[in-house]
């Protein structure tokens, strides 16, 4: 996930623009893959940075 963060940022985003584009990202495969809501979940979680939601607000 850090490897998605970087490459966002590179393109021009802030650490607070990369973290807000990955939860639309993680949104949007949500609604159009309900069956795989809890993998995205998981997979996100797993690989996403302790304490994103500090990012989110």
């Amino acid at each position: 996930m850090q490897e998605l963060i970087n490459r966002l940022m590179e393109k021009g985003l802030t650490e607070q623009q990369a973290f807000a584009a990955v939860d639309v990202i993680k949104s949007f495969a949500k609604e159009k893959f309900p069956i795989f809501g809890g993998a995205i979940d998981k997979l996100f979680d797993k690989y996403g940075p302790k304490g994103e939601e500090d990012f989110l607000d």
